[in-house]
Parts: structure tokens; sequence; C-alpha cells
């Protein structure tokens, strides 16, 4: 269909080098999401999934196109990025993989239309796809990764704060929450980006306290409401279902709504009092010991948690904490993190 001349050859071989190597590169990165999906998740739906796209795209990857293939000539096979040299977390592997083939598909799309007349809407609908591909597996991913985690950390205003929580991250942090009520939004969006990014390149997970637009806007892995706000499926109508949603409970009765409402996660407390919840009494070990008996949902004990009472904490049946001070105040956040994370591990 394309009959111009670069310098060196025809536009036709360019054409067809580019989709080679954009096929060859979707296949790749399909085939690094499917193998996670069946050895990694045990899924076979989603690995069907991937399956069945890694065998549409090898429909198009025709011997014309791989004919045009020139390894030894191609100017790109030497080209890197630092961050491809590296993934810390199974989260970004799967995200670099996602980022590469939607990139090659959309390549592919437009491309495509100057080789067959259908193969650009094909690989239109293929980009569609594999957005809800993304979008399903890595909601299973949030979930899965929130029953692992056992510490939850809270944080509080203050000067060091990238520096704490990247600290917490090293010694093995699983779970963050940023908690800021008082900063100017455009503040509260730039502190909000960098802790995503900090989260995303650990592994952990990022959920916003309370607002929603701040997560949605940062792409956060989910939000934590408290009782006075809005209602659990209001915010489900506008997070989506593989976004994470958590409340904070006081009581049974709070506790019961919670999990009928549809929350993925409850706070539990506060265990003591804490000037984070000035005003609030303690709920104390016995509401800790309810939970442990009765919900059927990730709990995390809250409240005036820190070394010297989380073994009573446990004792009374909490397997998962929440931090908020102990972490943010801690002169070592890397070995407290580690130390919380030990003692919480023991009794699994």
């Amino acid at each position: 269909m394309v009959a111009a001349h670069t310098q060196n050859q025809p536009v036709e071989q360019v054409v067809y080098r580019i989709l080679d190597a954009n096929l060859d590169r979707t296949r790749e990165g399909l085939r690094i999401i499917e193998e996670w999906c069946r050895f990694g998740l045990n899924d076979a739906q989603l690995t069907e999934t991937c399956k069945q796209l890694r065998q549409e795209v090898g429909h198009w990857h025709s011997a014309e196109l791989k004919a045009a293939r020139d390894t030894p000539g191609d100017p790109g096979t030497d080209l890197s990025h630092p961050q491809e040299e590296q993934r810390n977390s199974i989260t970004s592997l799967l995200q670099a993989n996602f980022c590469r083939v939607q990139e090659a598909l959309r390549v592919l799309e437009e491309y495509g239309k100057l080789y067959h007349p259908d193969m650009g809407k094909a690989f239109k609908q293929m980009r569609y796809q594999v957005y809800t591909l993304e979008s399903n597996l890595m909601g299973y991913q949030r979930h899965q990764l929130l029953w692992r985690s056992h510490l939850y950390f809270v944080t509080a205003p203050a000067e060091n704060l990238f520096q704490v929580v990247e600290a917490s991250l090293k010694g093995g942090l699983t779970l963050l929450q940023y908690r800021e009520k008082t900063a100017d939004d455009l503040i509260r969006l730039e502190q909000a980006r960098k802790l995503r990014q900090l989260c995303h390149d650990y592994g952990a997970l990022f959920i916003i306290n309370d607002r929603i637009d701040l997560a949605l806007a940062v792409d956060a892995d989910g939000v934590h409401l408290g009782q006075k706000d809005m209602p659990i499926s209001a915010a489900r109508e506008l997070l989506g279902t593989k976004r994470l949603i958590g409340r904070s409970t006081t009581n049974p009765e709070e506790m019961q709504g919670a999990i009928a409402e549809g929350a993925d996660y409850i706070g539990v407390g506060p265990v003591y009092e804490t000037p984070t919840k000035a005003g609030k009494s303690a709920t104390g070990l016995e509401y800790v010991s309810y939970a442990a008996k009765n919900c059927s949902i990730p709990w995390f004990a809250i409240g005036g948690i820190d070394p010297s009472n989380i073994n009573d904490v446990m004792d009374g049946g909490a397997r998962r904490v929440a931090i908020v001070r102990s972490l943010m105040q801690a002169e070592q956040p890397t070995l407290l993190t580690q130390y919380f994370l030990s003692q919480l591990h023991r009794k699994l």
C-alpha cells in the first residue's frame, strides 16, 4: 500500500520493520504478564485472556513482516533507560510491561492502517482489551497485597515526610496512607504524587485519607473514609471496583455496617487514647478481641500503638496494626518498621 521511498529504502520496508518490532514487543510484554497470571496468581481466566491476545497479535505477524527485520542495522537495540535495568517489585514489573504493550499497540494501530485496511481497527480493540486486563489484574494485585499487609503506616504532617516514608518502605512496609487535613490542595497534590511514586517504586499500596478526588488525581490504590465521610457505595461509584476502600470503626455496629457496605478493610480503634484522634475515647482491647472473632475482612488495630504495647494488642487478637506517631517520630524508621513486622509475623 505504501509506494514512497526514504533516502536508503522504500517506505514500505520501513513500515514493515516498525510493525515487526512492535508486534514482537507486544507479544513479549503480554507473555511476561501472562506468566505472572499463570504462576504467580494461578488465575486461569486472566492467563487465558493473555494467551488469546498473544495469539491474535501472532495472527498479524506474517512472514512478510518478519522478513523485513534488520536487527544489526537497528540503532535502537543499544538504547536503554536506567529504570529498565531494575524492577523493585512485581507491581512495578507488571506496570512497566503494560505500558510497553499499550505503547506498542498504539504504534500498530497507526502504522497498521498503512499495511492492511483492518489492522488499525483490530489493534484499537486490542488496546482497549489490554486496558481492561490491566484494570482487572492490578485490582487483583491490590487486594492480594492488602491481605498480605500487616503493618499500615498512616502519615502525619512533617518536614521530613518523604525521608520517613522511604525509610519505612526500605524496612518492608507495604501499605501507606497519606493523611493531611490542613495543607492547601496544591501542596497535598504535590505530596501525594511524590508519595504515590515512592510506593510504586517499592511495590507498596498507597491510600489517600478522605479525599476521593485526590486519590483519582494521583492514581492512588484507594481511599480511607471516616464514619462521617461519604457512603462507601457512593465512593465505589467514583472509584470503581478495582481500588480499595477502608473505613474507620469504633464499635461492633460500625464494623458490621462497614462490612455490609462493602469496605475492603477497616480500622479498629482507637485502641489507646491518641492526639491523632483528639476527643475520641479509647475503645480498649475489648473491641480488638471482638474484631478478631467476628471480622471477615482485613482489619487493623489503630490508636496509640507503639513498641511498648504492640504485644498487648496482639495478645488481644490483632494480627494487623496501623501506626502513626511511632513511625513519624522514629529516629530510625527502617529499624522500627522491621521490628513491628517481626513482631506481627511472629503470630502468623
